[in-house]
């Protein structure tokens, strides 16, 4: 399996629009976040979770030819602003995309991109299959993905699990019960907006606490926002097994 982290930053992106503080003038391209959104390719399927406002540019990046499913984590704009641009695949694949989400994110999407669902549908607006899924598992191509319900102050959301893979974003609390779906992952990605304590996202410190709990090989924080630092400085305050992920960097399990 190979993932692509195709952004590892907040709602606003790193560098935010307007700030002149050190991490958004910083020319490290490590500093440089598009919105939070991931590549799986396993198994032959290439599957993304999260289609952002960056979508096109990330697809562009990346060289992505081929895309079997859009799986989301949420309804929010940073996390569904690009759902839009998978109409270039449609066009090359010659089928619809299909969308897996929670029942209250499709009726979303639906609300979001009424034009796409219209009767009388404008010719070349994205062809979609939308698939309402729930807590338990359930299969994309031969990929078998198991979703993990996490808290978003008082939204419910989920994070997936794929073999030893997990990849939880925007969360605030998760329950023991949904912690136990997580343990045994070799490899975790979680969120971790700044250091200090937030009311929506783990802090760092959070974060670090329940990558401790699960102990996986290895531990990568994304959706990160410029108030965590620069990434030279905050890597060297990190456990060996944990990493601030950046945008374009691939890990194989």
């Amino acid at each position: 399996m190979k993932i692509t982290f195709l952004g590892t930053g907040t709602s606003q992106g790193v560098p935010v629009i307007a700030c002149k503080c050190d991490v958004c003038k910083s020319s490290d391209k490590k500093d440089k976040r598009l919105r939070s959104s991931i590549l799986i390719e396993t198994q032959g399927s290439s599957i993304v979770i999260d289609t952002g406002p960056d979508f096109r540019q990330q697809m562009l990046r990346e060289d992505v030819g081929k895309l079997d499913a859009v799986i989301f984590t949420h309804e929010h704009k940073d996390h569904v602003a690009g759902l839009d641009d998978v109409r270039s695949f449609n066009y090359i694949q010659q089928k619809p995309m299909d969308v897996y989400a929670l029942k209250r994110v499709n009726e979303a999407l639906k609300r979001e991109y009424a034009y796409v669902f219209s009767k009388d549908k404008y010719p070349g607006v994205p062809q979609l299959n939308l698939h309402n899924i729930n807590d338990e598992k359930f299969s994309i191509n031969n990929v078998t993905i198991t979703p993990i319900n996490v808290m978003h102050i008082s939204l419910p959301i989920l994070g997936y699990r794929i073999d030893d893979f997990t990849y939880i974003t925007d969360a605030s609390f998760i329950s023991e019960e949904e912690k136990l779906k997580i343990k045994g992952s070799k490899i975790l990605v979680v969120n971790a907006l700044r250091k200090q304590k937030h009311f929506s996202h783990f802090c760092l410190s959070e974060a670090l606490e329940l990558i401790k709990e699960i102990n996986p090989e290895k531990a990568y924080l994304t959706h990160i926002g410029h108030q965590m630092g620069l990434t030279k400085d905050v890597k060297n305050e990190l456990p060996a097994n944990v990493a601030l992920a950046y945008d374009g960097q691939q890990i194989v399990i």
